[in-house]
């Protein structure tokens, strides 16, 4: 009897093969460390994923020689839009791959101001990596200025240029009546230009799945326009970037927190436009 039994089990081993081994300890291991979020566990190296979001300045903590390289989002902060174009995104770079050996420095840009003439948003950096602030919108005939993504230019004007790597130019106005600006620059896209029914979009950002989900960043602040036959300004870039006004009712939009939107232009003389968003510093690694 007892060696029909163990012929059975034999034979059903065979059958349906053997159980799993137990995970090892490294394979439960949990993130518990201050300023933390999202642990995920991969299970192919054995090790946990930590991402860390920045959105003030502060110092990234160096775990260990186990740890050699990180992943880095950096996104600085957008410009602000003026009395017509809107302000350009802050710039975006990315490392797949950034080296460390040691405690890392992070910066973290803000948003320029808005007004009848804007400023340029801040650089945000994380060690030597560094983003340019997004450039602000032109004022009624001046240019956009130039930063990580180039602001808008009133309705007459230049685009200001975007930085290589982490922006694009900003767009043109429509050359006259009825006073349509150009839109901001974004990471993904060129601003749009103004046309006779609103001012131009923003250009739209660019997406990173860094944080846990996918989220755009760097989105251009949309053109204002004074007499356009649409309503309101040009849209804002998907990426945080603020909508245009129409003769400053409706106001300009501000570009969104974290995100280096740039800031609406308002789309009348001596009227503010709106402030461009904060940037942001997102790291992942494995340890």
């Amino acid at each position: 009897m007892i060696r029909k039994m163990i012929r059975a089990l034999l034979c059903a081993l065979l059958i349906f093969g053997t159980a799993p081994s137990a995970p090892t300890s490294a394979q439960f291991k949990t993130a518990q460390l201050p300023g933390l979020s999202n642990p995920l566990l991969n299970y192919q190296s054995g090790c946990t994923i930590m991402t860390q979001t920045f959105t003030s300045n502060g110092t990234w903590t160096w775990p260990g020689a186990t740890v050699a390289t990180v992943e880095v989002l950096v996104v600085a902060g957008g410009g602000g839009g003026s009395e017509y174009g809107g302000g350009g995104a802050g710039g975006v770079r990315y490392d797949a791959a950034f080296a460390v050996s040691g405690n890392v420095s992070v910066t973290i840009g803000g948003g320029g101001a808005g007004g009848s003439t804007g400023s340029n948003g801040s650089n945000s950096s994380f060690g030597a990596l560094t983003a340019t602030g997004g450039g602000a919108g032109g004022t009624g005939t001046g240019n956009g200025a130039a930063g990580g993504s180039g602001g808008g230019s009133g309705y007459t004007g230049t685009g200001g240029a975007g930085t290589g790597g982490q922006g694009n130019n900003g767009g043109t106005g429509v050359g006259g009546s009825p006073f349509s600006a150009g839109g901001g620059g974004g990471a993904g896209a060129v601003g749009g230009t103004g046309t006779s029914v609103t001012g131009g979009v923003g250009g739209v950002g660019v997406q990173y799945s860094i944080s846990g989900s996918s989220v755009y960043y760097g989105g251009g602040g949309g053109g204002g326009t004074f007499s356009g036959s649409g309503s309101p300004g040009g849209a804002g870039g998907l990426g945080g970037g603020g909508a245009g006004g129409k003769a400053a009712s409706p106001a300009a939009v501000a570009g969104t927190a974290n995100t280096g939107g740039g800031g609406g232009g308002a789309g009348n003389s001596g009227s503010s436009g709106a402030a461009g968003g904060s940037g942001v510093v997102i790291v992942r690694w494995c340890q």
